[in-house]
């Protein structure tokens, strides 16, 4: 009988989502949901002097706003709780003792200056990997009674066995192997007590009854040391696949220090973008559908997702995809949504004030509603409708090119005589008035429309032009006029 699917994302709360993390929990999340299965969010706590306040909560809260939702976590619970390390530390401490009993391990008592001494003299010598030298691995059982009796502090480590090849199918990958010669004998726990990533990830695996590891491309050197606790307990391993890098528009490794990519996914949520946006674009960076579509709702992903479809090339994180593919989800969105989502940014770039009375909000209603087919990201808003906020117009070399046509003073002068002549101020007048002002001077197409959009709006081009000039209002529209005059 076939194992229920359990898949988990881990997170350490050393930071906050990023992008390449909610791309290794969405694609456990397909994989979990297409298999009918279970996916499990785990916190891997232990590195306790980087954790950050607010990590594990940017974890768990970006990836329900992304629509990737646990079944089992911190938060709800589940029958495998604890779902933190640092609250299963008996269960890494007992099986750490087993260890020891069936000599697969042993007690270390180098001191950090020792290990680095030891590093340093096999770099000299020519080692381009150095491992731990072995120094305590013989100690008899009468000299680690001496040394603790002394007080003096140690690590457990893993007695690595002798010349076995760890042998695995990648889900990715296909066949991968290691040899234990290439591995020196690595630390289980830590002087302090706590266990290290490589320990502790196997016995909550084993214990959660994780049957499917999808991972990033770093991870696979850590498989063959996981593997060895497998083993040493006689425990059966879950099927690992590592996901291949995410790489920039310059093909090199995606760095967290890389500031040409916006890279937490609450700085995305912050400017705007949509959550289904950004799980459809997640979905595709390493992993393709059949076919030349790419726009698909969270059901259809879990229903088209397939593993063997995983990329073994690295995946580009294109910012001009996801702009347009979210741009893709605003065109489809409703008047009063692209509203809720574009108008908070012009509250927060100080444009509009926070309260809005009934006026101010239709007013801005309309605005936002300009620019509903072009805007890639709520926040997009700002930079779009920048013309409106405007008091100094300050024309570029396109614009002045514009504004030195001959028939441009007629046109402008006629255009404010029609304004000032207008009883209403809306849409349909301002098309008559334009229309009276081709009667007018005989001007029409670009020598009519574009002195006319210059001088009222600064740009050679933009939303459709008698809108635009009714929300920028007939008295500053005439003193923009005014002033080009002059």
């Amino acid at each position: 009988m076939t194992k229920p699917v359990r898949v988990r994302y881990a997170p350490s709360p050393t930071g906050f989502l990023h992008i390449g993390g909610a791309r290794t929990a969405l694609f456990n999340y397909l994989y979990a949901k297409h298999h009918n299965g279970t996916f499990v969010v785990r916190i891997e706590d232990t590195d306790i002097e980087r954790n950050v306040e607010g990590g594990e909560a940017s974890q768990l809260d970006n990836l329900r706003w992304l629509g990737i939702t646990p079944d089992e976590s911190v938060d709800i619970g589940g029958p495998y709780a604890p779902y933190r390390q640092m609250e299963r530390l008996d269960i890494y401490k007992e099986h750490a003792e087993k260890m020891l009993e069936a000599d697969k391990a042993y007690k270390c008592f180098c001191t950090s200056e020792e290990l680095e001494a030891s590093r340093e003299k096999q770099k000299a010598q020519g080692v381009a990997a150095p491992a731990y030298d072995g120094k305590c691995r013989h100690l008899t059982a009468e000299e680690v009674a001496e040394k603790e009796a002394a007080g003096i502090p140690h690590t457990i480590r893993m007695r690595v066995p002798e010349n076995v090849t760890y042998q695995f199918t990648d889900l990715v990958r296909g066949e991968v192997s290691f040899d234990s010669k290439d591995i020196g004998d690595w630390v289980l726990v830590k002087a302090n007590g706590i266990p290290t990533y490589n320990y502790a990830v196997v016995l909550d695996d084993h214990f959660m009854e994780i049957t499917h590891v999808f991972r990033g491309e770093e991870h696979l050197s850590n498989t063959p040391k996981q593997m060895m606790i497998f083993d040493a307990f006689g425990w059966e391993y879950p099927q690992y696949g590592h996901m291949t890098l995410i790489v920039n528009e310059e093909r090199k490794k995606l760095s967290k220090r890389d500031e040409s990519i916006i890279q937490f996914v609450t700085q995305y949520k912050d400017l705007g973008y949509l959550p289904e946006a950004m799980f459809n674009f997640f979905a595709l960076l390493g992993w393709s559908p059949e076919g030349e579509e790419e726009i698909f709702s969270h059901d259809e992903f879990i229903k088209l997702f397939d593993e063997k479809r995983l990329s073994k090339s690295p995946s580009m994180f294109d910012k001009t995809k996801l702009t347009w593919m979210n741009n893709q989800y605003i065109k489809k969105m409703s008047h009063e949504e692209v509203v809720a989502l574009a108008l908070p940014h012009l509250q927060k770039a100080g444009l509009l004030p926070e309260e809005l009375s009934e006026e101010q909000h239709a007013w801005a209603s309309d605005l936002i509603a300009l620019y509903h087919e072009q805007m890639s990201f709520g926040a997009e808003i700002v930079e779009l409708s920048s013309l409106f906020f405007t008091e100094e117009i300050a024309y570029d070399e396109e614009a002045k090119e514009v504004l030195a046509g001959e028939t441009v003073p007629a046109v402008m002068a006629s255009f404010k005589a029609q304004l000032e002549a207008l009883e209403s101020f809306d849409a349909d007048s301002i098309k008559a008035a334009i229309k009276a002002v081709q009667k007018d001077t005989g001007a029409k197409g670009k020598n009519l429309f574009m002195p006319i959009r210059v001088v009222t709006t600064g740009q050679t081009h933009g939303p459709e032009l008698p809108n635009a000039i009714v929300l920028i209002g007939k008295d500053k529209t005439i003193a923009r006029v005014e002033k080009f005059a002059k």
